[in-house]
């Protein structure tokens, strides 16, 4: 998240440096993508302030504060609620036992009237009856209190855990800032490795690895990063397009092809980055190439 939000300020402050040569060029002239690139190279001072990194990381901390917060509540009111619904179980028990107790009392009264029964075995029937259901009461309570005790303490558990994934959140986070700020391709893959001892499965840190690693010339090496990505996701873009990438630089441009296709099925967008990317130079003039990348120019220069 927080990458996202200093992506979206950097395209702010871009869109204000686009707005500014602008209105240097006037009214009647157009925007050229060489004037964006000259205003780009001649930049006095960095798109991004150290301000905006630090308040994106006080409002993450005080929103994982509120969200421990607000779970700690949580589990005050369910355990409250839990413990009132056993005290109103035990009182309808109690209850229950002594409504009973009266009505074995009242039959027993009657059949001593009519002879069918002593005082004493009258006592003794409902002192049996009293200890075998204050004894069955205390075993209840004691099973609720066991269940009430084995909840809190999973939730105790759920509660550790989320917080070591906030942390760990956070941590990656400021990881791919890092490596987003990081001009040297080993400092970036040393960036994405510390991710990927976080989180091994982290498919988008493997496609950018691979990334970096094609920049370091070292295509073999990419390639097995991106087929790492693809079995965890086979469906992502990235890491077929990288793929598509390190099979071209090595030569084998049907699988080049045949991966930028999956690439671009999944966004479109990949079409013009192979159009522009010194990866795909030397398969300009492939047919198969051609027909995938191009196919919309031949169309409009065969118009």
């Amino acid at each position: 998240m927080i990458r996202y939000y200093l992506m979206f300020a950097l395209a702010l402050t871009f869109a204000g440096q686009a707005n500014a040569q602008q209105q240097q060029l006037g009214p009647e002239e157009e925007l050229t993508a060489e004037d964006v690139e000259e205003s780009t190279r001649t930049l006095e001072k960095p798109m991004y302030t150290p301000f905006v990194e630090l308040y994106l990381l006080e409002e993450t901390k005080a929103l994982r504060q509120e969200m421990q917060n607000t779970r700690a509540e949580l589990i005050e009111k369910v355990v409250d609620k839990e413990l009132s619904v056993a005290d109103k179980t035990m009182s309808y028990a109690t209850d229950t036992v002594t409504y009973f107790f009266y009505l074995i009392a009242g039959a027993t009264s009657i059949l001593v009237v009519i002879g069918w029964n002593s005082i004493r075995d009258m006592r003794n029937q409902l002192t049996s009856l009293a200890e075998k259901r204050v004894n069955e009461l205390v075993v209840e309570y004691e099973q609720r209190l066991k269940a009430i005790e084995e909840q809190l303490q999973q939730k105790s558990e759920i509660i550790h855990q989320n917080q070591a994934e906030i942390e760990r959140t956070n941590e990656v986070h400021a990881l791919w800032l890092k490596a987003s700020q990081e001009t040297s391709q080993q400092n970036k893959i040393a960036a994405y490795d510390q991710i990927l001892d976080l989180r091994p499965d982290d498919v988008e840190a493997l496609s950018y690895k691979a990334d970096a690693v094609l920049e370091m010339q070292e295509p073999l090496w990419a390639i097995s990063l991106c087929q790492r990505a693809l079995k965890l996701a086979p469906d992502n873009g990235h890491a077929h397009y990288q793929l598509a990438c390190a099979y071209a630089e090595i030569g084998r441009w049907e699988d080049a092809v045949s991966n930028l296709e999956k690439a671009i099925d999944i966004a479109e967008a990949y079409r013009d980055d192979a159009s522009v990317d010194p990866s795909f130079e030397h398969l300009h003039d492939h047919e198969s190439f051609r027909n995938l990348v191009f196919q919309d120019k031949d169309d409009s220069t065969d118009a």
